[in-house]
């Protein structure tokens, strides 16, 4: 395979090579933006479905599913949610030939399919809260570039709906979402920012929404996840309510916390180099992949132990792939560092008789490792990895942010730009043309490079009594 592209330069070029020569994603299939979830690609995927599914179910959410098509009058209820989405939207309008006398939309997202039944599931404050999940396929009409994982028209999609009784609870849900994707954050290595987005950038039919960015390319931001309270606006068109403690009726207050394959593409963006794809231990389809050096007349005693260090492993919990085919061990080599693989343990006749094994992790650090104590130390090599990308991850975090403190500082930038902001919608427009990208929001938590400090004045108008910190790049 000829050398990949510059991924600091190319980094478009260099994500599609890499996802395609690492065999993750098949984009052959004839409809633009949905494409075939390989078997490597699909194990990755099914394990950071399960990472998402183990924490969020930690914070007292329940699995349900509900069907992906909607009705076209239920669809319409919340007006500013079908404006937002209209666009986007897949109609079905038959059913096999007969004109369907209501048509049905394909789900973009799950808000009109679940409220109508979450009516009739909640009567009394006893029934509440209510959160629940679902990881299910959902239909965007996608008219941009598409790029896999980041940017597709079938998005494999987990998305938390939740019922509360007030809007305190219902932020206490966001907070608890917040905490969840941190968690979620962490097990990838992924450094990110939370930021509540402009009003004129929020979900559609949202009171607030919060969105989790990374970096990834330069002045280039990724949206991996989404948290977005919307007191009664969907609650009181829906007619889900509840009766209070002292018999009042009152309308819910929701939240939705929402992420998506993005992720697995953030993984990709984050931590991959020239070489290829680098996952880390939680989502790696292989941990561990062993490759026996097969030379000399008599390579039994190779074969033997390599197989008895795969059982070991694999009894012992880890995903272990024992790669005895025809190539040749420096082409293993390559295909396995372009696929990510966290460990690769190598063993020939010299290591077998000594009852050692090389292990080289997927940043080209060399060890002996004795069989002895093999299960131990494999499991303290993946986890020295995992805290070696999630360091090199926090550099270039830091570097990916700087500050601004007028316009003329913001074409061209090489980074996110970290900025005062009055808060004003025209001042915010200003900005992103400035940038020619996007006011990303206001940091939940004090933004990279302030240490605590007191926003800057308005990059925009220089008014300091309602500035706040912000956040300003080009969405990727």
């Amino acid at each position: 395979m000829a050398e990949l592209p510059d991924k600091a330069t190319q980094f478009i070029d260099w994500y599609l090579e890499v996802v395609e020569a690492a065999h993750l994603s098949d984009k052959r299939y004839p409809v633009k933006g949905m494409n075939v979830w390989t078997p490597y690609g699909f194990r990755a995927r099914r394990l950071l479905d399960a990472l998402l599914i183990r924490e969020i179910e930690r914070s007292g959410s329940e699995p349900v599913e509900f069907p992906a098509l909607i009705p076209a009058n239920e669809f319409a209820k919340e007006g500013e949610h079908i404006k937002g989405f209209d666009a986007q939207v897949y109609w079905v309008t038959k059913g096999g030939r007969t004109d369907l006398e209501m048509p049905l939309v394909l789900r973009p997202t799950s808000e009109t399919a679940m409220y109508p039944v979450f009516r009739s599931w909640i009567r009394s404050h006893r029934d509440l809260p209510l959160n629940v999940y679902q990881i299910v396929n959902t239909f965007r009409y996608e008219t941009k570039t598409t790029r896999p994982f980041l940017r597709v028209r079938e998005i494999h999609f987990f998305e938390e709906h939740t019922c509360q009784t007030d809007e305190a609870a219902a932020g206490a849900r966001v907070d608890a979402n917040l905490a969840t994707f941190d968690t979620i954050a962490r097990a990838l290595a992924l450094p990110y920012i939370a930021l509540r987005r402009p009003e004129w950038d929020k979900f559609p039919g949202a009171y607030y929404s919060i969105g989790l960015d990374i970096p990834v390319a330069g002045a280039r931001t990724l949206q991996i996840g989404t948290v977005h309270h919307y007191r009664e606006n969907f609650s009181r068109p829906y007619g889900i309510g509840y009766e209070d403690p002292q018999g009042i009726q009152r309308p819910v207050h929701q939240t939705t916390f929402g992420l998506s394959e993005r992720l697995l593409g953030a993984v990709i963006a984050v931590h991959g180099d020239h070489h290829g794809v680098v996952f880390p231990s939680a989502i790696a389809p292989y941990q561990v992949v062993l490759v026996p050096i097969l030379g000399g007349p008599d390579p039994s005693v190779v074969r033997s132990t390599a197989a008895e260090i795969r059982d070991r492993l694999g009894s012992a919990g880890f995903r272990v792939w024992l790669d005895d085919g025809d190539e040749r061990p420096g082409a293993k080599y390559y295909r396995w560092e372009l696929a990510g693989a966290p460990l690769r343990l190598e063993i020939g006749r010299r290591e077998a008789e000594a009852r050692t094994v090389t292990a080289v992790d997927r940043l080209g650090r060399k060890e002996s490792l004795a069989l002895d104590t093999l299960e131990s130390r494999v499991r303290e090599r993946l986890a020295d990895l995992d805290r070696a990308l999630a360091e090199q991850a926090a550099v270039r975090y830091s570097s990916a942010f700087s500050r601004a403190h007028r316009l003329e500082d913001l074409p061209g930038s090489p980074t996110a730009r970290v900025l005062g902001w009055c808060g004003r919608e025209e001042c915010g427009h200003r900005i992103e043309a400035g940038i020619d990208g996007a006011l990303l929001g206001t940091p939940v938590r004090d933004p990279p490079g302030t240490d605590g400090a007191s926003p800057d004045p308005c990059i925009a108008c220089g008014r300091t009594d309602t500035t706040v910190w912000a956040i300003a790049a080009r969405p990727l």
